[in-house]
Parts: structure tokens; C-alpha cells; sequence
């Protein structure tokens, strides 16, 4: 049996200790740092990379990591250069995601369809290409931004709102040194999951995020609000999207920069063809918390084959044909300026039905107490027959929790229900 480290300290990440910890191939789980609802919690950062290097050599374990912060940063490469076994792609190949520009000339050089696009640095001068132009754009800084340096902008004012927060004001540093501005599409958005050896893919199931901070898809966008799994999409939509997967992954290999572990496309669905947004190089949060409990195969075996390339041997995985529905429970305020260290009631005395799971993201133990930490601080996910069903269990679920200040959206999987 083999311990496992994995880094993090969100819902995705408190999906994945559930998930992991049901393999008969796992001993422990040791989470760095971990939050209240996680158990062998380490008092580690999750770009604590020497401390974390030091505990996987100690306790021979198998290192999962969850965000995309560690991974920009290098561990795994680290991981493995101390002859380490650590899932996850490597500092260079987390491009995909950590620098949009170089994401959007990947897929332009590997023919993926993907928006039109533009890229600046000069505020002056992405004002006269915003001005030249139909109203209606979307503004992306480069870097990381925690999901929150997406702009959906209407009109020219939201445009040039948005390149003044990134361009001039530099309200997100760094990472908004450069900007794409980008044609939008109309459709329907989707988040198809894959894993992959550096060689192949199999498919991890899909899920349809909701990101906005408001009711109806208003407001500035989040890490995300809820989603529910699997996204509604045709078989021919779902080949076509396995297809851009591939030629992601065999893109990667050929320009030298091998890709191994979650690969996840933010897609735009339109006149039934998928058009692709963005990467992200590891599971979404809050996506994990609605694909894990739908996920019928152990988990582990198919992380071991990614990083030992042994993933061709794996058959596909299994997946329930039931729906899930995660509702994401925030803090006041955010993704703006929010309060912690609030008192949540209803989690040790709510009688959990069996098709429903909380996961912990931003909280913290305090003597007998749980305590709020963060934006996003609790997921409700439950499982059903229909999305409906899903969903009115899980909105149950949730009015059983409180603290003082709590917000969550109450429109989660809505349209679903009307589609399906």
C-alpha cells in the first residue's frame, strides 16, 4: 500500500482525499495544508516545495497536487528530480495555464478552433482596437488570477474598465502585465476533463461550471459558484472535443514539452462545435466535487499509470450514468473583500443522506468549533436520477448550513433541469 501527499487546500482537493482514501492500494492521506474537514493535515503551504520534497522522501508517498500555484511553480519537476513519483505536468508544460498568451498561440500553431484574438500591453493602444471594433469582448489577463481575470464585457465602458483594472491600475499585478482581448462567441459553455501519460488521454468525464458571483450569470466572475456533472452534450460534440484533447497532448510531446496528468477544456459550445477557451492544468474546483462522486473506478491506479506512461494498459474509466449537482456555499463578499473566522452551524448535527457530500475548501478548526477562512468555504453535492432530482437534494442540503454572512447562488444547474 502506498501513502499519498496531496497538496492543497480546497473543495477540489477535499474531493479528491475522499476519492483517494476509498482505494484498497492507499494507506494514508496526508494533506498540505488541508482544511477543516480533511484529517492528517500538514502544517506546509502548497509552495512549500522543500518541506513538502522532505515529507514525501520520509513517508514514501505519491504525490497528487491540486492547484495550479504549486504547479507553476515547479514541484513536480522537483519531485522527480529527487527520483519521486508526483502527479501532475511540470513547471513548463503548466503553460497551458499559467500564461494565457502562450496557451492561445498553442492553439493557433496546433490548427485547435479556438476565438480570434489580440494580445497588448498598452492600454492606449487596446483602447483603439476595442474602439474599432463590435461592442462585445472579452478581456483576459496572461497570468493566474484565482479565475477572477476573466472580463465578460458588453459595451465599451466594461471594456475599458477592465484594461484600466489590468493595464493601468495592475489590480492583479503581474499577472495582468499583458492582456488577450478576445472575439466572444455565443453558445453554451463546457468543462471536459481528460488524463493523460504524455502520450494518450482517457476521459474524465465533464461538468458545466457557473461562474459569475450572481443569480443569471451576472456579476464579476469567481473560482466558481456551482456546477453540475456530466455537461449536457451530443456524442458527436464530446468525439470532437476527445479530438482536441489528443491533438493537445501530441501538440505538447512534439514541441518538447511533454504533458502528464489532469488536462482540463474550458469550451464554448456553438452551432453544436466545440471551440476552445482556455486549459487549466488540473482538476476545476468546484467541477472535482461533482465529477469524484460520479467516478464508479479506484482513482489511484490511474494517477500511478500517468506518471509511470503505463496509461495505454488502463481501460476506460467507469463513470454512474446519475447526475450531480455542487452548490458552492461563499463568504459575504466575495470575490471582493470578505470577513472569516465566522461560526458554521449545521455540518456536525446534519444527518447526511447517502447520495450527498460536503466538501470542505476554506475552513478552519478552532478548539470544537468550524470556522469560515476563505471565499468559498463549503460544496454541497448531491447525487440523482435527473438533474433535477440532484439539484433539489442538494439545495436541501445546503439550507441545513449557515454562518453568519453566507451567500450562494440559487440558480445552480437551473437551465439543466429545463434541457433535460
Amino acid at each position: 500500500m502506498v501513502n499519498i501527499l496531496l497538496v492543497g487546500s480546497g473543495g477540489r482537493e477535499a474531493a479528491l482525499e475522499w476519492k483517494l482514501k476509498q482505494s484498497k492500494l492507499v494507506d494514508q492521506v496526508f494533506t498540505a495544508p488541508g482544511n477543516a474537514g480533511s484529517i492528517n493535515n500538514l502544517p506546509y503551504g502548497s509552495e512549500d516545495i522543500h518541506r513538502l520534497v522532505d515529507f514525501a522522501h520520509e513517508h514514501h508517498a505519491f504525490t497528487v497536487v491540486g492547484p495550479e500555484a504549486p504547479l507553476s511553480a515547479g514541484l513536480v519537476n522537483t519531485m522527480e528530480d529527487d527520483g519521486l513519483e508526483a502527479f501532475g505536468p511540470s513547471k513548463e508544460a503548466t503553460q497551458l495555464e499559467s500564461s494565457k498568451i502562450y496557451a492561445k498561440k498553442f492553439m493557433k500553431r496546433q490548427n485547435i478552433p479556438t476565438p480570434e484574438f489580440e494580445i497588448f500591453d498598452e492600454y492606449d493602444l487596446a483602447e483603439k482596437y476595442v474602439e474599432s471594433r463590435r461592442p462585445g469582448v472579452v478581456v483576459k489577463a496572461d497570468g493566474l488570477a484565482s479565475g477572477k481575470g476573466v472580463f465578460v464585457c458588453s459595451n465599451l465602458e466594461e471594456t475599458r474598465s477592465a484594461l484600466r483594472t489590468l493595464l493601468i491600475d495592475r489590480q492583479l499585478g503581474s499577472a495582468g502585465e499583458k492582456v488577450i482581448i478576445e472575439e466572444t462567441l455565443g453558445g453554451k459553455e463546457a468543462s471536459c476533463f481528460f488524463i493523460s501519460d504524455g502520450n494518450q488521454v482517457i476521459p474524465f468525464s465533464s461538468a458545466q461550471d457557473h461562474k459569475r458571483i450572481y443569480d443569471g450569470d451576472k456579476g464579476p466572475n469567481t473560482g466558481g459558484m456551482g456546477c453540475y456533472s456530466p455537461a449536457l452534450l451530443s456524442q458527436d460534440v464530446q468525439d470532437e472535443v476527445t479530438q482536441i484533447a489528443n491533438r493537445t497532448i501530441s501538440g505538447m510531446k512534439h514541441e518538447g514539452v511533454p504533458y502528464k496528468g489532469f488536462l482540463y477544456l474550458g469550451l464554448m459550445i456553438a452551432d453544436d462545435k466545440p471551440h476552445l477557451l482556455e486549459f487549466n492544468v488540473r482538476l476545476g474546483d468546484p467541477e472535482a466535487q461533482a465529477l469524484l462522486p460520479r467516478c464508479s473506478s479506484d482513482l489511484f491506479p490511474y494517477l500511478k499509470a500517468c506518471v509511470d506512461g503505463d496509461l495505454p494498459k488502463m481501460e476506460p474509466m467507469d463513470w454512474t450514468r446519475r447526475h450531480s449537482v455542487c452548490v458552492v456555499m461563499a463568504s459575504g463578499g466575495y470575490p471582493n473583500k470578505f470577513d472569516t473566522g465566522k461560526k458554521i452551524s449545521g455540518l456536525t448535527d446534519m444527518s447526511v443522506p447517502q447520495d450527498v457530500h460536503v466538501f470542505h475548501a476554506g475552513t478552519k478548526k478552532e478548539d470544537d468549533n468550524i470556522l469560515t477562512n476563505g471565499g468559498r468555504v463549503i460544496g454541497v453535492t448531491a447525487l440523482g436520477d435527473t438533474v433535477r432530482a440532484a439539484r433539489d437534494v442538494a439545495y436541501v442540503s445546503v439550507s441545513r448550513i449557515s454562518w453568519d454572512g453566507e451567500y450562494h447562488r440559487k440558480d445552480i444547474a437551473s437551465s439543466a433541469c429545463k434541457e433535460q
